[in-house]
């Protein structure tokens, strides 16, 4: 399978990351209106944190170890589930979700290198998606990180993964605006 657009998409996303708040400072990126809303930083954080829990899933599904519940025979349901997970994380925000415990990002200030910390991140994702043609071949399914009962071809979670990161990139852009316009004030 071509994996060069999904290459495509992690380089545009990363370089919308570095543009947007490579330059900010380490209180700019920590900075949040109220404790129920997560700073620029934390979004950054916990993209990292989501898409690193999809390694150990990709290293099952490549060394067969995966175990996969009934309900990932039924091609249906995994193109319901896939086509679900990808439409509740796309870009308008519409709906605010709320993250499974195991994704939620660090409650604490985060270093200043977090968008360092994430350019090397996508780095290796860019790896993982290189790596992984063969099992994108095959039509690899593969269960959630969150809930194994949730399953989806390998092929939907990359785009699952990607479209997240757009969508948390618009929520740090607002937020960055709104502590922008806050210090001008």
């Amino acid at each position: 399978m071509n994996v060069q657009p999904w290459l495509s998409k992690i380089d545009e996303n990363t370089n919308s990351f570095q543009t947007a708040f490579g330059h900010l400072n380490e209180s700019e990126l920590n900075w949040k209106p109220d404790g129920k809303t997560w700073s620029v930083a934390q979004n950054i954080h916990h993209l990292i944190t989501i898409n690193e829990t999809y390694y150990p899933v990709v290293k099952g599904a490549r060394e067969g170890s995966q175990k996969l519940p009934w309900i990932a025979s039924v091609k249906f349901m995994v193109r319901f589930f896939g086509n679900f997970i990808l439409d509740s994380v796309e870009p308008t925000r519409k709906r605010k979700m709320k993250t499974f415990p195991l994704w939620e990002p660090s409650q604490s200030n985060l270093g200043g290198d977090i968008v360092q910390q994430f350019i090397q991140h996508q780095n290796e994702l860019k790896n993982l998606i290189q790596s992984s043609s063969d099992l994108l071949d095959k039509d690899v399914i593969i269960s959630s990180p969150a809930n194994r009962n949730i399953v989806y071809t390998l092929a939907r979670a990359f785009d699952i993964i990607l479209t997240h990161e757009v969508r948390h990139f618009n929520q740090a852009v607002e937020l960055n605006e709104l502590r922008a316009k806050r210090a001008s004030a």
